[in-house]
């Protein structure tokens, strides 16, 4: 079974939405520059610095990326052993692989294989190989 391991939304001013989930909810957040697209990280559970995963079981933490046109709804990431394998099995099943690079898994440093896709019910969802330890 392939878990669910992230959670992402979109933002359109990242500074105003960091500060909201700071004092509504404690989170911790990072904004990310544009050489990582703007990203926000979010902390919303204790985590380990080296590993940078939960460490209590069945917690996630998230992020935030800037809202577009054709980008403007939440998602989930599924983590995935083979990301080649998982795309080719959303393909099989009716879903459509989007949001690669140069038609690549993007390669996200440190945390792993990243690709989106639209569920057949026109979700966007995301696949994470995570990096190897």
């Amino acid at each position: 079974m392939n878990p669910v391991v992230h959670f992402e939304m979109p933002y359109e001013d990242s500074s105003r939405m960091a500060d909201f989930y700071k004092n509504a909810f404690g989170w911790q957040m990072n904004i990310m520059g544009p050489e990582m697209g703007n990203y926000v990280v979010a902390w919303t559970a204790e985590t380990d610095p080296v590993t940078r995963m939960v460490k209590e079981p069945g917690r996630i933490n998230g992020g935030f990326f800037k809202k577009s046109p054709d980008n403007a709804a939440p998602s989930v990431v599924i983590a995935v052993k083979d990301i080649q394998e998982a795309m080719k099995k959303v393909t099989e099943a009716g879903g459509k692989v989007a949001f690669l690079q140069d038609g690549k898994p993007i390669d996200i440093p440190g945390i792993g294989l990243y690709a989106g896709f639209l569920d057949t019910e026109g979700n966007r969802v995301s696949l994470l190989q995570p990096k190897e330890k």
